[in-house]
């Protein structure tokens, strides 16, 4: 900082105790000097002030050439990929749902086969239920004859077995009259 500006708080201070003395030069002078040796910061403001001008600049080109780079890129995968992959899907998808309509299809079959082999099963055991319960029914039946004639045959062995006890009473009344 030359003297030509106004001059800076700390710098007044130096100049305040000389009034108007021939040693004002002087003390002016040393504060120029004091300034250009000692006091940086102007060299240090211009230092950053270039270093945030070259950061943005350059940081500026960096993001540039990453969004071209993304450009790029995007413009690729809408153009080339993205269409292949369509693509690739349609064929796989045909392929894969003609897999699905034969498995399906199959899977039906099976399903039919097994009803059918059930209805099978089912009707054979209801004609083996039908079966049991007729010969049930034949069997209860010939045990009601069967139990018909016992009874018809212990009825006839009771009355023979009443005449013969009266005969026996009375030939015994014979005896005991005597």
């Amino acid at each position: 900082m030359s003297g030509a500006g106004p001059a800076s708080p700390g710098d007044r201070r130096r100049e305040a105790p000389a009034g108007g003395s021939p040693i004002q030069p002087i003390i002016k002078d040393v504060g120029e000097i004091y300034s250009r040796l000692l006091d940086h910061r102007p060299v240090i403001q211009g230092e950053i002030r270039y270093f945030v001008k070259e950061f943005e600049e350059k940081r500026g080109l960096r993001e540039l050439r990453v969004l071209e780079n993304l450009k790029n890129t995007i413009f690729e995968t809408s153009e080339r990929v993205l269409p292949k992959c369509e693509q690739a899907m349609r064929d796989n998808l045909d392929e894969t749902l003609k897999r699905l309509q034969a498995a399906n299809h199959t899977i039906h079959r099976l399903q039919e086969k097994e009803h059918e082999a059930k209805k099978v099963q089912a009707d054979k055991v209801m004609a083996r239920e039908e079966k049991c319960i007729a010969h049930w029914e034949e069997f209860m039946k010939e045990q009601q004859n069967k139990r018909a004639e016992v009874d018809e045959e212990h009825r006839k062995a009771m009355e023979r077995l009443k005449e013969q006890y009266s005969e026996m009473e009375k030939e015994l009344a014979k005896h005991v009259s005597f």
